[in-house]
């Protein structure tokens, strides 16, 4: 990693910064420029600036330059919790802390370098570094995924996902006690207008989210919820729980300091997938239990979940 000192001249006067930048360096595109920018890796005059900043002269641009990514994710002998396979789909039992796809930082140990070890076949739509990878779930959270084994699958099940009819269920451990039983959660997310690396509820530039959640169960001090998405915007139901301030117990980025007793992440599970058979049209539905650490955690409070 390096960084990139540039001090603009009276001539850039005006010019937009993510310009500016694209014209500098030369093997970069402006999509990419404009990345950087939102990842606050661009400061100018030592603060972060946003990509229609107007440069000033003697203004000093400091960019921060990552290692070029690998051209394609490598195979690596990783187990798989294979829930189902197929011809055209799998379904795959995620475990916390396993990134999906190889990105910025992470090249190694995702579930698509598995994938690549176990399975001969995966689509080639999102290219190289994400193949067969149709929708995502973060990091810490884990549970059910649909990778598609080829494009026509691919195809059919990404059109799912954009019609809202794939079930998605997961199970999470909030902070507080919900006194109603359930509601639906209609707000629109996008970028934290205040950190550009968290999402929030943002009523001008947010997308349509909406999360609709259950009461499970009521403990001391916090509540089992069944939360089922309609959309998938990045981090909806941790950014929903936390607008209604009942945020998932565990999130780093959008919860409190409290931490339970042996939980290492946050306590969030995709325990219940369900869809459409891409070439068959059968419906198909798989569900899986959280993991052993969140049902200690959960035993722990007094739950008696999965009777409830």
């Amino acid at each position: 990693m390096e960084c990139l000192v540039f001090t603009a001249a009276l001539e850039n006067k005006g010019w937009r910064l993510d310009v500016f930048l694209r014209e500098r360096i030369g093997n970069l595109s402006r999509t990419q420029v404009q990345h950087m920018i939102e990842e606050n890796r661009v400061l100018v005059n030592n603060k972060p600036a946003k990509a229609n900043y107007r440069i000033n002269p003697g203004d000093e641009i400091c960019c921060e330059m990552r290692d070029p990514q690998p051209s394609q994710a490598a195979p690596e002998p990783i187990a798989l919790d294979v829930v189902y396979e197929d011809a055209d789909v799998l379904v795959v039992n995620k475990p916390r802390g396993m990134v999906v796809h190889p990105a910025s930082g992470r090249y190694s140990g995702t579930l698509v370098n598995a994938l690549l070890y176990g399975c001969r076949d995966l689509s080639g739509i999102n290219g190289v570094l994400r193949p067969g990878i149709v929708h995502r779930i973060d990091k810490d959270t884990s549970g059910l995924l649909l990778v598609a084994k080829n494009d026509m699958a691919h195809h059919h099940l990404a059109q799912q996902l954009k019609e809202h009819t794939v079930k998605r269920v997961y199970l999470a451990l909030v902070h507080g006690r919900i006194a109603e039983p359930g509601g639906i959660i209609d707000a629109p997310i996008g970028r934290d207008p205040r950190d550009r690396k968290k999402m929030a509820v943002n009523m001008q530039n947010g997308k349509p989210a909406w999360t609709e959640y259950r009461v499970l169960e009521r403990l001391e001090g916090f509540t089992l919820v069944e939360c089922r998405l309609k959309t998938g915007r990045t981090h909806q139901i941790r950014v929903h729980m936390a607008y209604i301030r009942h945020p998932v117990v565990g999130d780093p980025k959008y919860g409190i300091r409290e931490k339970l007793p042996g939980l290492t992440g946050q306590a969030l599970h995709a325990g219940t997938i369900g869809f459409c058979h891409p070439r068959t049209g059968a419906w198909l539905e798989f569900t899986c239990p959280p993991p052993p650490e969140l049902l200690r955690v959960l035993e722990g409070l007094g739950s008696r979940y999965p009777l409830v």
